[in-house]
């Protein structure tokens, strides 16, 4: 399945994200410098790239295909579990945001040790999440869609990526993930 592949392609994208991100905090706790702008880049990633972009399509297109058709199961699955981690994924990348101007203004150890908590929740939230959903949800979905729900999520995915390539959100966002991983993935 197209979008299945997809998908799960983009999570290796994240996953290298969240090593950026916990090499980066790793750092910190060694005596690096805390660097601001690296930080707001990579929340730049994980709010266009892993939320926008990628969350995007499993919420407009692929759980909504899921809940439509597959049942009261595939509903609490998505509604209970999976849309829930991604509004605490939003919140972490949120406070994160708000740890790290509070920070640029008043380099206190309170606002560092808000920043070092909200990235690594994130981390480790969207780690599992990302394992649930390769494992789990794209797996059950796979088995159970109707030929019609297949071809139908593909052909909207494909859609979707298409309007993203026009606007260079994939270029944009794995361009910025490779000059950070140079940096923080050695």
């Amino acid at each position: 399945m197209y979008s299945v592949a997809l998908m799960v392609q983009e999570h290796e994208n994240i996953l290298k994200l969240l090593t950026i991100i916990e090499n980066a905090c790793c750092g910190i706790l060694d005596g690096k410098e805390l660097v601001h702008e690296d930080f707001h880049s990579m929340i730049a990633f994980a709010r266009n790239y892993a939320d926008k972009h990628h969350h995007g399509k499993e919420e407009q297109i692929f759980f909504q295909e899921m809940t439509d058709h597959l049942g009261a199961l595939a509903v609490k699955l998505i509604q209970h579990g999976m849309l829930v981690e991604h509004d605490l994924g939003r919140l972490h990348i949120g406070e994160l945001a708000k740890a790290l101007e509070q920070h640029e203004k008043d380099p206190q150890t309170l606002f560092q040790l808000k920043i070092l908590t909200e990235a690594m929740g994130y981390v480790t939230l969207l780690r599992r999440h990302i394992d649930k959903e390769n494992e789990i949800v794209y797996t059950y979905a796979e088995k159970n869609f109707a030929p019609d729900s297949l071809q139908s999520v593909d052909q909207r995915i494909m859609d979707f990526e298409e309007e993203a390539n026009r606007n260079q959100v994939q270029a944009t966002y794995l361009d910025l993930l490779n000059t950070l991983e140079k940096k923080y993935n050695p």
